[in-house]
């Protein structure tokens, strides 16, 4: 008996609607062992809108609520605002529907307890969507560090840089917003970050026991344009612009942390730094078929290009040297949840570590309220 294919419900239709609608595209061409699946509902508020992008992204139906959508998948990714996530993502939970939700899980630490509860009462995969997990050159690295070639862990430092707001005159979004976004770019970036770290060194170091915190926002108020490209209003801005961070892990080691949304001339510079006794690591996502390596005994970093069939992923696309780019987290991403769902498997990031996330940024937040390091509750 030939199996169903899985039909894909999705929440979002914009950025990361078109990403995951990209991967779920390339699935069957280039990773053949992944289920079948009918990409089914587009769900969106503007019906025009939603209507061209079903047809551009292959989408057979399309709902203006997401309440009729959960009877008619099998699958629901919610790729909505922040403030959209809660909601939809337990009422799909409940109703036996498997999740994939955006990052940060949720905009508040108690909903994003409430989905991380529905998770775990639920017996079907809920996933949150890190998708830099999913980058070759990270799953080298991790290996790297679980076979001991680093030593032990001493220091990590992140960062994640980005200037689409230096112009003071760049227009409003909900991201700016408190109450639809949570935190700006804390949650926004910092929290890739922060999993991203937790992915490739928490086994080695443990827990964080403590954190300092420093939000900044630069400018307080965005203008809304119309469509004429005239100002009707300015916004307040209810977010960070910026944050630091240190941590203190139950190990000893320690780690440093930053995004911005301020840095000029920086478009998507998402980095990462591993220092152990042995040997340390360099990754940049603006050259993410790269990984900076230097081992115990060499004189110097070594450029590893992880393009060969033997790394992770890449015997899925070209050959070897012949490089692999951002989109393609996501069709890695997508093959690993919907595997998981099919198989009735686990699939990681799960909601718990999502949740884990949402403690780390909720506990930045709570030191620089008070100026002082916090314990992660």
């Amino acid at each position: 008996m030939t199996q169903q294919p899985l039909r894909i419900g999705v929440l979002g239709y914009r950025f990361m609607g078109k990403a995951h609608a990209n991967a779920l595209a390339r699935l069957p061409m280039f990773f053949p062992d992944a289920p079948d699946i009918e990409r089914h509902t587009l769900v969106g508020r503007d019906e025009e809108a939603l209507a061209d992008a079903a047809e551009r992204f292959g989408f057979s139906h399309t709902a203006t609520d997401w309440e009729d959508s959960l009877d008619e998948v099998d699958v629901f990714y919610n790729l909505g605002p922040n403030h959209v996530h809660a909601e939809p993502s337990i009422a799909a939970l409940e109703a036996g529907v498997p999740v994939l939700c955006e990052k940060p899980l949720a905009p508040t630490l108690d909903e994003a307890a409430a989905m991380r509860d529905a998770a775990a009462d639920a017996d079907v995969p809920a996933g949150t969507a890190f998708n830099y997990r999913f980058i070759p050159a990270i799953r080298y690295a991790k290996g790297l560090i679980e076979d001991g070639e680093l030593g032990e862990i001493r220091q990590v430092r992140g960062r994640y840089l980005q200037d689409w707001l230096v112009d003071p005159e760049a227009p409003w979004a909900w991201r700016m917003d408190a109450d639809t976004a949570g935190s700006g770019a804390l949650g926004d970036l910092g929290a890739h970050t922060l999993d991203l770290a937790d992915f490739l060194v928490g086994d080695e170091v443990g827990e964080i026991d403590r954190v300092s915190g420093h939000l900044q926002t630069f400018v307080d108020e965005r203008p809304v344009y119309d469509e004429a490209g005239d100002v009707e209003e300015y916004r307040d801005v209810t977010v960070d612009d910026a944050y630091t961070a240190q941590v203190a892990y139950e190990s000893g080691a320690m780690g440093s942390f930053e995004a911005t949304r301020f840095a000029e001339g920086h478009k998507n510079d998402h980095a990462i730094e591993i220092h152990g006794s042995k040997g340390s690591l360099k990754f940049s996502l603006e050259r993410l078929n790269e990984l900076e390596v230097l081992r115990e005994d060499d004189r110097g970093y070594q450029t590893v290009l992880v393009t060969d069939e033997t790394d992770p992923y890449v015997d899925h696309w070209w050959p070897p040297g012949h490089v692999i780019g951002w989109e393609h987290t996501f069709v890695h991403e997508n093959y690993e949840f919907l595997s998981a769902v099919a198989e009735g498997g686990e699939f990681e990031p799960s909601f718990e570590q999502g949740y884990k996330v949402q403690k780390l940024l909720d506990a930045v937040e709570r030191a620089d309220e008070r100026g002082e390091w916090v314990s992660v509750e």
